[in-house]
């Protein structure tokens, strides 16, 4: 669902359709200088829908819709994984599935199942991976609007840096050497998967 109306989003609250406080960090950067005052599901107290989708955008839309259901506010949602291009796209729209355990979630373990699924694919295997990012943004009236970025890169191991979160700590992006883990906050945020998605939004919505 995508319906253009050319509809604005308005300064005022903002809820952040997420239990991920990497999240809410990136998108409260992004969003914050437009007047917007965030406040997140987890904040809320919302549940969190559980994501049965097969594509970004499916799931990034019931995060949103369900959240500005709930609240009675417009909500914004991120749904975003990394995608492995020798390992057909995975860990893809399950990229959190990979570091579930039953003490919540591990992704150094996460990013360990990566490396081992790649190991057994021999050393000359590919290394090219993308981060992929849909922003979509849902009023209470059921209006929806959904926005995709992209940003490719290579895996290194082992992973280095401890600024970022999920599977920074082993992505390269492209031109450049340090993983997004070992960027400073505001570098990352400025070339990001979710920058480049954020950069549509606030072309159409801002």
């Amino acid at each position: 669902m995508n319906y253009q109306d050319n509809r604005k989003l308005e300064p005022g609250r903002l809820v952040v359709a997420t239990h991920n406080q990497g999240k809410v960090k990136e998108l409260k950067a992004l969003l914050q200088p437009y007047g917007m005052e965030l406040v997140s599901s987890k904040e809320l107290d919302l549940p969190e829908p559980e994501e049965t989708g097969t594509t970004f955008f499916f799931n990034a839309e019931l995060k949103a819709i369900t959240a500005a259901d709930l609240s009675g506010l417009p909500a914004i949602a991120d749904d975003s994984g990394i995608c492995v291009e020798a390992l057909n796209g995975e860990p893809g729209v399950y990229t959190a599935n990979w570091a579930e355990t039953e003490n919540g979630r591990d992704w150094t373990l996460a990013m360990g199942k990566v490396e081992d699924a790649l190991a057994l694919l021999g050393p000359e295997v590919s290394r090219s991976a993308y981060f992929a990012c849909v922003l979509s943004v849902a009023w209470p009236d059921g209006h929806i609007e959904s926005f995709e970025g992209r940003v490719d890169g290579t895996l290194v191991w082992p992973p280095r840096g401890d600024k970022g979160f999920g599977y920074d700590p082993m992505f390269v992006p492209l031109g450049y050497d340090q993983t997004f883990a070992e960027m400073e906050p505001e570098a990352k945020h400025a070339i990001s998967h979710r920058a480049v998605a954020f950069e549509k939004l606030r072309a159409a919505l801002l």
